[in-house]
């Protein structure tokens, strides 16, 4: 299995649940800070113009698909990860280890609505993680240097974030090296196991922006195909 794969001129590892989380717990165990981010659909799509988040991702430390339109679309055809994919099942693997270990948890939100959904969910699946703040973060109210003091004075050994791109990825690749936590995980927008079973507006709204997805990753084959036979 090749590590790494191209979608857009972002750079994915190309892992399986049991490799990704082996590459965490070692992250947990210790420093600095290291960044891992779930890439979805919708956040491919945001980056897809902007140079400076791809070179921002490319400085990651783990970036992995967290929806399997993104493998498809590389050609990526080994059912184990595409169902593990699928099944969100790194981020699930990521959690259970965050709840039998007690880690103290920060969570970066947009809305207080999905904080609320969050939170409950975190409760409900994993009760053994502590959740030590949650803060909302937003492009137009930033508070950087407020932020980061309160995830280092809470004594976070994980952050959590469920910001939308380019935020996430600005915010972690800014903040890093002041960051006193072993893990910035960026979650996404569309990733959370609870929207699985999302209907109506956002689901018709996922479907076309998965199928815009796939004719871009169409686009960016022929053009490849193109300059490679007028190579030849």
């Amino acid at each position: 299995m090749d590590s790494k794969i191209n979608v857009l001129g972002i750079y994915i590892d190309n892992y399986t649940g049991k490799e990704a989380m082996k590459e965490a717990v070692g992250y947990m165990e210790s420093d600095p800070v290291n960044i891992v981010e779930l890439l979805t659909v919708d956040a491919v799509m945001d980056v897809d113009l902007q140079q400076e988040t791809k070179e921002q991702l490319r400085s990651f430390d783990l970036v992995l698909a967290g929806d399997k339109t993104i493998l498809e679309a590389a050609d990526v055809e080994e059912k184990r990860c595409l169902q593990e994919t699928e099944n969100h099942l790194f981020m699930k693997m990521f959690l259970r280890y965050l709840h039998k270990n007690h880690k103290r948890v920060y969570l970066l939100v947009e809305t207080q609505e999905e904080g609320e959904a969050f939170f409950q969910y975190l409760e409900h699946y994993y009760r053994g993680i502590q959740i030590v703040g949650m803060a909302k973060v937003s492009a137009e109210n930033r508070a950087d240097d407020m932020l980061v003091n309160a995830i280092n004075g809470a004594e976070t050994d994980c952050v959590l974030s469920m910001l939308c791109s380019p935020l996430q990825e600005d915010f972690a690749a800014k903040n890093r090296a002041l960051l006193n936590t072993r893990i910035l995980f960026g979650m996404g927008k569309a990733a959370p196991p609870w929207k699985e079973t999302s209907f109506g507006k956002e689901k018709v709204t996922r479907f076309f922006t998965r199928r815009i997805f796939r004719k871009e990753m169409e686009k960016q084959k022929a053009e490849s195909d193109r300059n490679v036979g007028a190579d030849i």
